[in-house]
């Protein structure tokens, strides 16, 4: 039961995203008395004060302690980090600081996959709530405009399990508390958000999180592949421990790993191919491969059969946004990828569409990442002349990874000219493919990775239905 009735509850950073108004609309719902924070002005505010239905307190152009102290429970935006000095007072004064994801978890009283990594964790939270059609009623719930946490909470009496996509910034939190999914499931690691941590221990500690409250009765899956593995294992040892690889896995041990085309069960001593995926790759990607690995394992964990994970594989569902073919007349082929906002996320997409008539559409916004093996893979996979690139913090870092090309990039201030400019190379080609697939973050030019993707979308639909021969 949701106990917030008449609960005086600060929300610290409403935000323009729409996640902070959800959030307000949420406790306004179940009957708090909400006050709102943020550092940003009415005006500045306009549009997600619209929003909010319901009656609130404003505090806006600043914050207060004061507002703090008068609170029983402090609801903090993900984007606010636990370094800030009014967090730190909220703990001091003993007050109950929650985000929307630790919400979730407090008040849903089912079965939960909690899915965390850098790369592929949305791909992989969708596949699995695929799977787990076979046997429950699921939703996927966490980072998706789609499927909010607390909206899928609300629909808790009917559903049988939830998928959470548990980002690092939704786990800070997890360390302070007892919350815990059944399932814990970390894709992989890989250099993230150092804007936000210091330096990459944190990070990595941030993402355990997820399990550290886990018991010998839960189960956690870690990529045997990832370095960053012993690391993982090392902050909790106490679940029941599966591995996912691209490799066989030691004796003794268990989990799903690929060999010869087929996803190999290997549970202690017993040994069997559970999963053809001799085909997979084609349609899919190479990258892919580790995804559907990871999704099958977790669902198989959860209860489903093989042959039930073998047979929904065939209507695996496309993710908007990630490798997402949005346009293919036979001669043209678009890919909007923008949700590839690390390095590691363009690598996969330039293997997977690279070739001498790909076109790429790459550059945004720094978070102190690095890019030199960026550059030496990308110019592997498309030729320097058909790399395009969007004006931002990273993309100075991003040409200067190419410089052994010895080729001048140009750079195009709007995502429009940008296009533009795919469209006529791929016009010198009787076959081409447009890859839009950032390897940065957006927030120079976008509100987040969602309204970068769903911009591009609109621009293809209008430069396509010009073009005769797209």
């Amino acid at each position: 039961m949701i106990s917030l009735k008449n609960k005086k509850v600060l929300v610290f950073g409403l935000g323009v995203q729409g996640g902070g108004v959800a959030t307000t609309n949420w406790l306004l719902k179940h009957g708090a008395k909400v006050t709102v924070t943020d550092l940003k002005t009415k005006k500045e505010l306009a549009r997600s004060l619209a929003n909010i239905k319901g009656s609130v307190k404003l505090r806006l152009d600043g914050h207060d302690v004061n507002d703090i102290a008068k609170s029983d429970v402090v609801v903090i935006n993900p984007d606010v980090p636990l370094t800030s000095d009014y967090v730190r007072f909220a703990f001091d004064q003993g007050k109950a600081v929650e985000n929307e994801a630790t919400l979730f978890y407090r008040y849903w009283q089912k079965p939960i996959i909690g899915v965390s990594g850098t790369r592929g964790k949305t791909t992989t939270s969708h596949w699995i709530n695929h799977f787990l059609s076979a046997k429950f009623k699921s939703s996927v719930a966490g980072n998706s405009h789609d499927y909010p946490f607390l909206k899928v909470l609300d629909k808790q009496n009917r559903l049988d399990i939830a998928v959470t996509e548990m980002p690092s910034f939704h786990l800070e939190l997890f360390d302070r508390t007892n919350l815990k999914p059944h399932t814990a499931v970390i894709t992989n690691i890989y250099h993230d958000h150092f804007n936000r941590y210091s330096i990459y221990e944190k990070y990595v500690k941030a993402k355990s999180n997820l399990y550290v409250n886990q018991t010998d009765t839960d189960d956690l899956i870690l990529n045997f592949d990832n370095r960053w593995t012993p690391a993982l294992r090392a902050r909790n040892i106490q679940p029941r421990l599966w591995y996912f690889s691209l490799k066989k896995i030691p004796e003794r041990s268990r989990g799903l790993f690929f060999q010869y085309g087929y996803g190999v069960f290997h549970d202690n001593d017993n040994v069997k191919r559970a999963l053809d995926l001799r085909t997979f790759a084609n349609k899919w990607g190479n990258h892919n491969v580790e995804n559907v690995l990871t999704a099958s394992l977790a669902a198989h964990v959860a209860g489903i059969e093989w042959y039930d994970i073998q047979r929904l594989i065939q209507s695996l569902p496309q993710v908007p946004y990630r490798q997402e073919v949005v346009f293919d007349n036979g001669t043209l082929k678009i890919i909007n990828d923008t949700t590839a906002t690390s390095p590691e996320g363009s690598i996969a997409a330039v293997k997977r569409f690279g070739s001498p008539t790909t076109i790429l559409i790459t550059g945004g916004t720094d978070r102190n990442l690095m890019f030199e093996n960026w550059g030496k893979i990308v110019s592997s996979f498309v030729i320097p002349e058909n790399i395009i690139f969007l004006a931002g913090s990273a993309t100075d870092k991003m040409i200067y990874a190419l410089k052994h090309t010895k080729h001048t990039f140009e750079k195009y201030e709007t995502l429009e000219t940008c296009i533009q400019a795919a469209l006529m190379k791929a016009a010198n080609y009787p076959d081409a493919t447009i890859v839009f697939s950032p390897g940065s973050k957006s927030f120079e030019k976008f509100k987040n990775e969602y309204d970068r993707g769903e911009r591009f979308n609109k621009l293809i639909k209008k430069f396509t239905r010009k073009n005769p021969k797209s």
